[in-house]
C-alpha cells in the first residue's frame, strides 16, 4: 500500500523538461568579404617543378653547409618545425650575434608582395639568396664560395643534375635560388579557419566567430586581409601614433625617400599565436600587446583586454594544419 501511494504522488508531481540548448548566434558570413581561403600552393601560373628539384630544395633549405661556419641553415631560423619561425627576438647569425630583425615565419611567404620587412625582394627565389651572403647572417663572401661548396659534395652533383637535366651546368648560384625558392612555394599549411572560410560553420566555436567580428568591425581588415591575412602591401608603421621605436625607418633605409620613412610590410597574421614575439622589432612579447599596439598606432583606438582576446582566440584557428 506504501508502496502504491509513493509511486501515485511521484506521478503526480510535475516532470521539469530538459532545456534544449540555447543555438549560438548565426554569424554573419558578410564579414569574410576580405578573405580568402589558402591556395594549395604559390606556384601561381607557373608550373609545379619536378620532384627532384622540391627534393633539392628542402635538402639545401636545411643544409648549414651554405654558411661559412658549417653551423646555421635556412631552417636555422625559419624553424618548419614550429610554424616557421624560430619564436626568438631576433635570430642569430653564423657567429652566434643576433640579426636585425625579427625574423617571421616562412610559410606563405611566397604568396607576399614582396620578401623581408622593407621589401627589398620581389620573390622567393630572390629572397633566399640574400641571407647565405649577408655578412650578419649565413655570411659567405660570394656566390662562387657557395658552389665550390656544393660541387665539392658529389652527391650534390647528382642532385642538381637530376633537378636541371637541360642544364649543361647546374650547380650555380641561381640555381641554389631557384630550388629553395620552389620548395618555399610549397610551403602551405591550411587550418580550421579555411574550413570556416570553405562554409564548415562548425570549424570554428562562438569566441572565435567573435574574434572575427571584432577584428573587421575594428578595422584591421583593411591592411590584414586576403588569404594570407596580411602581407598584399607595405604599409607605414605607425600610420595615427609614432611607433615608439624609431631606430629602423624601414624601406626608407633603400630608398632615401622620406615618404619611406617607417614604411614596413604588412605582417600575414597566420600563425600568429605561434610565432612570438611580434613586429620587425620585436617589440611586443605577447600577441594581446601586439593587437592593442596595432589598434593605437594604426587605427588609433584603445583595444580592451576583452577584445584582444576576441581576436587572439580567432587568430588560433589559422595556426596549425586542418585537424
Amino acid at each position: 500500500m506504501i508502496t502504491l501511494l509513493s509511486l501515485l504522488l511521484a506521478c503526480s508531481k510535475e516532470v521539469t523538461p530538459t532545456p534544449e540548448p540555447v543555438p549560438a548566434a548565426t554569424f554573419d558570413r558578410s564579414k569574410l568579404a576580405a578573405f580568402q581561403p589558402l591556395p594549395v600552393d604559390f606556384f601561381g601560373e607557373l608550373d609545379e617543378p619536378r620532384l627532384e628539384l622540391l627534393a633539392l630544395g628542402e635538402r639545401l633549405f636545411r643544409d648549414p653547409k651554405l654558411s661559412v661556419s658549417g653551423k646555421i641553415s635556412c631552417n636555422s631560423c625559419h624553424d618548419l618545425e614550429t610554424n616557421g619561425a624560430d619564436k626568438l627576438a631576433f635570430s642569430l647569425g653564423h657567429d652566434g650575434h643576433p640579426v636585425g630583425r625579427n625574423s617571421p615565419t616562412v610559410f606563405n611567404a611566397a604568396g607576399q608582395v614582396a620578401q623581408f620587412w622593407d621589401g627589398r625582394a620581389k620573390t622567393v627565389e630572390e629572397q633566399a639568396l640574400g641571407p647565405i651572403l649577408a655578412a650578419g647572417e649565413m655570411a659567405m663572401p660570394n656566390g662562387d664560395a657557395v658552389v665550390t661548396v656544393l660541387k665539392n659534395d658529389h652527391t650534390y652533383l647528382a642532385d642538381f643534375k637530376a633537378a636541371f637535366p637541360e642544364d649543361p651546368n647546374p650547380v650555380t648560384f641561381n640555381n641554389v635560388g631557384l630550388a629553395i625558392g620552389a620548395f618555399e612555394r610549397k610551403l602551405v599549411k591550411p587550418s580550421r579557419w579555411d574550413k570556416f572560410l570553405m562554409g564548415d560553420d562548425n570549424a570554428l566555436g562562438d569566441i572565435e566567430k567573435q574574434g572575427v567580428t571584432t577584428f573587421v568591425d575594428l578595422g584591421c581588415s583593411g591592411c590584414h586581409s586576403g588569404a594570407l591575412l596580411g602581407g598584399s602591401s607595405l604599409m607605414k608603421l605607425g600610420a595615427v601614433a609614432p611607433w615608439p621605436n624609431q631606430a629602423d625607418q624601414g624601406k626608407f633605409g633603400l630608398t632615401k625617400d622620406d615618404a619611406d620613412k617607417m614604411v614596413f610590410k604588412v605582417a600575414p597574421l597566420r600563425y600568429a599565436t605561434e610565432t612570438a614575439p611580434y613586429f620587425h622589432d620585436a617589440s611586443a612579447p605577447d600577441l594581446k600587446t601586439a593587437i592593442k599596439m596595432m589598434g593605437k598606432h594604426q587605427l588609433g583606438k584603445d583595444v580592451s583586454d576583452t577584445q584582444a582576446a576576441e581576436i587572439e582566440a580567432w587568430l588560433s584557428s589559422t595556426s596549425g594544419p586542418v585537424e
